[in-house]
């Protein structure tokens, strides 16, 4: 299945990336290879983690406190956050 990102979720990335490089050099890739991980894990089990709703599931990183929420379609995975999970849980709800 091709994965593609909302905007926000794209900017969330980037800024996620962005703040752990800042916090210790190289920690942003360390960061990122986790999230692409984690999307690998979904394109593969799509069904497989948990639903937040009739539209989207969460699957959680293994290293980092975050959680990847996406809506499963047609052909596609939508990408709707890259959700920090110890910040307010349902602020990317209003993305759908």
């Amino acid at each position: 299945m091709r994965i593609s990102f909302l905007e926000p979720a794209q900017l969330e990335l980037d800024e996620a990336v962005n703040y752990y490089n800042y916090e210790e050099a190289g920690l942003g890739e360390v960061f990122l290879s986790e999230i692409l991980k984690t999307l690998d894990r979904i394109g593969k089990f799509p069904d497989a983690w948990q639903p937040l709703s009739r539209q989207t599931r969460r699957c959680q990183t293994r290293r980092f406190p975050f959680g990847v929420i996406y809506k499963i379609e047609e052909e596609n995975i939508l990408i709707v956050a890259i959700a920090h999970l110890h910040r307010n849980p349902e602020y990317w709800k209003d993305r759908l």
